[in-house]
């Protein structure tokens, strides 16, 4: 069940601050992945976070193709449309459920 705190708080606690940033620029989504590229210093903090994305994804797919826990696929969307915070600790919670 920690696992499933995690994922929780990994999807609301981010999502506040993007959305206050979207709020206060006015800018939408198309201002906030701009602001995502604007120095060296968050440019470097989205390829760390891209880069354990298709990590994380990679080991989703192998894991999943052997132990056929197709549910354990929604943590993909999760990670990509929401984020690693949330897409590792749900997948985690998925993969500890017993598989039958």
């Amino acid at each position: 069940m920690l696992y499933l705190a995690l994922a929780l708080w990994g999807a609301v606690h981010p999502m506040y601050y993007f959305v206050s940033y979207m709020r206060a620029e006015g800018t939408g989504l198309a201002g906030l992945i701009d602001a995502w590229y604007v120095n060296a210093s968050t440019h470097g903090l989205v390829l760390d976070l891209t880069i354990a994305a298709i990590a994380l994804t990679l080991w989703i797919l192998a894991e999943t193709w052997v132990r056929r826990n197709w549910l354990a696929l929604v943590a993909i969307p999760a990670t990509f449309c929401i984020g690693v915070s949330c897409g590792l600790p749900l997948y985690l919670f998925l993969r500890t459920r017993p598989v039958e």
